[in-house]
């Protein structure tokens, strides 16, 4: 009864070290949120976010989020989809959209994101936006 009582002992203190050392390490990361739904605005841009990406609206070009922006618990996000340049004037039927693979990283804080959008294809970053859920954007489409 004594080598039981023993081993039992040896058990408890082990899962006391256990728990001691995880408590040491921190409480466990918050897990990844989606970025919230709906329409982010500002100057040159509009996003329409939905649970499985985003349409984007900018002067003189649009683009798409092909997946579902889910941001770190520092509000970071990294995302993939497609950028296309327009142009002013009219456009022909045979004309092929200008589209490049882009990436999409941003970070939202509150109701406020920061956007940064990059040609994935001619690494060339196109700019970093600044929009503000529930605002509809100001856009000017090329003439």
């Amino acid at each position: 009864m004594g080598v039981r009582m023993t081993g039992r002992l040896y058990a408890r203190i082990a899962a006391s070290i256990v728990c001691a050392a995880l408590t040491a390490c921190g409480t466990p990361a918050e897990p990844d949120v989606l970025v919230a739904s709906g329409s982010w605005g500002g100057v040159s841009i509009r996003l329409d976010v939905t649970a499985s990406g985003a349409t984007v609206e900018y002067d003189c070009a649009h683009g798409t989020i092909d997946q579902p922006l889910v941001a770190d618990r520092d509000g970071r996000f990294s995302a993939t989809g497609t950028h296309v340049r327009e142009h002013g004037g009219p456009i022909r039927l045979d004309d092929p959209p200008d589209r490049h693979p882009a990436q999409y990283a941003g970070q939202v804080s509150g109701t406020s994101m920061r956007l940064t959008v990059t040609l994935l294809d001619t690494p060339q970053v196109l700019g970093t936006f600044d929009a503000v859920f529930g605002v509809n954007g100001r856009v000017l489409k090329c003439l």
